[in-house]
């Protein structure tokens, strides 16, 4: 393993995105704003709870993985393909590391990203609503491993992507859909049952769920359920990810 060289291109990465911290940061915070004040706190006079908590309360959870998974996937997609057109790929393939070592890098990079726009959200929803928090250590984890998964899942999209047109096709199809779609607003228990049905196969549904009931300790899914879906998709994205990466698809021309 080629620490130094593991240790610069991590640094780059978080650096990368901490410098522009104007369009990586501030606007997941503002918009989550907005969404309190907009959905939470008109929508509360007319759904005042559910399952036992404020309407407001239900929805940050999954304001916070929204934030989460879209940085982190963004930021793995756009490093990745923003190298590929500007060709310097190549002078990084010629450094002295391994494609498990520079996929990692860019894994780390996007987990960090991810993880400290999901917290900052956090720490909006406890000042501003003053969100109770059940299990603090355990929404960090959370939060961390599926960042972990999403900037695994964004390296892909970046190798495989070749245009900003493709790579936003997949985020704004795939990604966007899925998230709005997973119960950050509503309970899958106010749906219909067809529509209930649909939803056990978005795994998106299963992350919101997840830091739904460290937060707030309810949950439309088993809690369990919800943690072996974070751990297989960040295997399962990882390992694409590095084998990818090792392999030179879409990257060595």
């Amino acid at each position: 393993m080629n620490w130094i060289g593991l240790w610069t291109l991590i640094r780059r990465e978080v650096g990368r995105f901490f410098s522009v911290y104007r369009q990586t940061v501030l606007p997941g915070l503002i918009s989550s704003a907005l969404y309190i004040l907009i959905f939470g706190f008109t929508l509360e006079q007319r759904i005042s709870e559910i399952q036992g908590v404020s309407y407001t309360w239900f929805i940050l959870p999954g304001l916070i993985m929204m934030n989460t998974l879209t940085n982190a996937t963004s930021n793995t997609a756009s490093s990745m393909l923003q190298m590929k057109l500007l060709q310097q790929l190549p002078d990084l393939l010629t450094a002295p590391l391994s494609g498990f070592e520079i996929a990692l890098s860019y894994i780390i990079g996007g987990t960090v990203r991810g993880l400290v726009n999901g917290t900052l959200v956090l720490l909006l929803g406890v000042l501003l609503i003053k969100l109770p928090v059940n299990d603090p250590v355990g929404t960090i984890a959370f939060i961390f491993l599926v960042s972990w998964a999403f900037s695994s899942m964004g390296l892909v999209l970046g190798q495989l992507a070749d245009s900003w047109d493709q790579l936003a096709m997949m985020q704004n199809f795939f990604l966007t859909p899925l998230s709005f779609l997973g119960g950050i607003f509503y309970s899958i228990q106010m749906l219909p049952e067809w529509a209930q049905s649909l939803s056990f196969f978005n795994p998106i549904y299963y992350m919101i769920n997840g830091i739904r009931y460290t937060i707030l300790g309810i949950s439309d899914s088993s809690i369990s359920f919800s943690i072996w879906m974070a751990v297989a998709l960040t295997i399962i994205f990882s390992a694409t990810a590095m084998l990818l990466m090792q392999s030179g698809k879409k990257i060595k021309q």
